[in-house]
């Protein structure tokens, strides 16, 4: 039992939830390892959205309202840590929502589509193949699916497989508490934040822009202004800890 007074409760509620989840498979045990990496990420931030974090989130919603075939790509982490926020952004974009894993069985793949049903997503499930050019199980997606897709939200994503889909022509949207990671730098736009508190940004926005302010983020969108704003904050933050 943890207790509620525990200064980090929310931390380490969220870390056996995970924990949980990887004992009945939906999160791989690899999985855990990248949510540690992020949560030291996350220090760095405070364990708040910063002002360059909301302006991301506000680009992304543009990205996703003015797309042809906008895909939301969930993988065990993403699934277990924010099912109800991927049905949520669903419903603000008319995103697609379809599972791909690294990690990928049968069995992992429909415990993770049940979750997401179960918290209100409508889950893309048609037939897969290998359609990714890559060595691993990442690769397979569907046809009218991610692979279709011009924009494609990728949380919690690793590096390869986003410049395979930046390489194919399509927009990728980065959900990265690491500013220096390969995704973090080969995303057309990272949004540097906790995946449960950067989704919901990106739905409210869904609803709330007009045509023009969505052409004018997209059309003025550089996620190198982005990536070293994070940085900048994220090294703020340690100094003024260190002084």
């Amino acid at each position: 039992m943890i207790p509620r007074d525990h200064p980090r409760y929310s931390s380490l509620v969220t870390r056996e939830h995970l924990a949980e989840c990887a004992r009945t498979g939906i999160v791989s045990w690899e999985g855990l390892i990248s949510h540690g990496r992020g949560e030291a990420f996350d220090y760095l931030l405070g364990e708040t959205t910063s002002a360059s974090a909301r302006r991301a989130a506000r680009t992304a919603a543009a990205m996703l309202s003015t797309a042809r075939h906008p895909v939301i790509s969930v993988n065990g982490n993403t699934a277990a840590l924010a099912a109800r926020e991927i049905a949520g952004l669903q419903r603000a974009s008319g995103a697609l929502v379809e599972v791909n894993l690294f990690h990928r069985t049968p069995e992992r793949v429909a415990q993770i589509e049940t979750l997401l049903r179960n918290a209100g997503a409508d889950v893309f499930s048609g037939e897969a193949e290998r359609l990714l050019p890559l060595s691993h199980d990442r690769a397979w997606c569907r046809r009218e699916g991610m692979y279709s897709a011009d924009v494609v939200l990728v949380p919690l994503e690793d590096g390869d497989r986003c410049g395979v889909l930046v390489s194919m022509g399509k927009k990728v949207i980065a959900v990265d508490l690491n500013p220096l990671s390969r995704t973090a730098k080969t995303a057309t736009l990272t949004i540097v934040d906790e995946v449960t508190r950067a989704l919901p940004l990106i739905a409210d926005a869904c609803g709330a822009l007009s045509d023009g302010e969505c052409s004018t983020l997209v059309a003025t969108l550089d996620n190198c202004v982005f990536l070293k704003e994070a940085q900048e904050e994220m090294a703020a933050r340690l100094y003024h800890a260190l002084d």
